[in-house]
């Protein structure tokens, strides 16, 4: 963070896909993908009743980041999510000015649980360890006694 500034504009979300991710590119190239985030909140109204909210975030990341999503999320998936807040604006169909507040993601880390796939396509199911060449076989040490 720059110092002196005094502010500090940071998401932090762990949540699940609502949709599959839709990979698009801009004209120039440049690689974005849409995602929407849902979160829970779970609290105890008065009279002792447990409530539950879900907020849906609107998700945006781009060029790597964003090839990344769309090639190994899907709908469902867990997902921790850090970025920050943008508001920007467009017109609609019918040239009415619409804003839009959207998360921009400069972090990914999927959270999936064992046997999902993870980031470099491997199963995440515990393997055994590796066998360890450099130790003798049991019962044939070396040692002279």
């Amino acid at each position: 963070m720059a110092r002196g500034r005094g502010t500090v504009n940071k998401v932090i979300l762990i949540g699940h896909l609502g949709a599959d991710p839709q990979l698009k590119y801009t004209p120039s190239g440049s690689a974005f993908v849409n995602i929407s985030i849902a979160t829970n909140r779970v609290w105890k109204d008065q009279d002792g009743n447990q409530q539950e909210r879900t907020e849906w975030h609107r998700v945006v990341a781009w060029r790597k980041l964003a090839e990344i999503i769309g090639e190994y999320l899907k709908k469902g998936s867990s997902v921790y999510i850090e970025g920050s807040l943008q508001t920007r604006s467009y017109e609609d169909t019918n040239g009415v000015k619409r804003y839009i507040t959207e998360v921009v993601a400069d972090e990914m880390v999927m959270l999936g649980k064992k046997g999902e796939v993870d980031a470099v396509g491997n199963d995440s199911t515990e393997q055994p360890p590796p066998q360890d060449d450099s130790a003798p076989p049991e019962g044939e040490d070396d040692l002279p006694f």
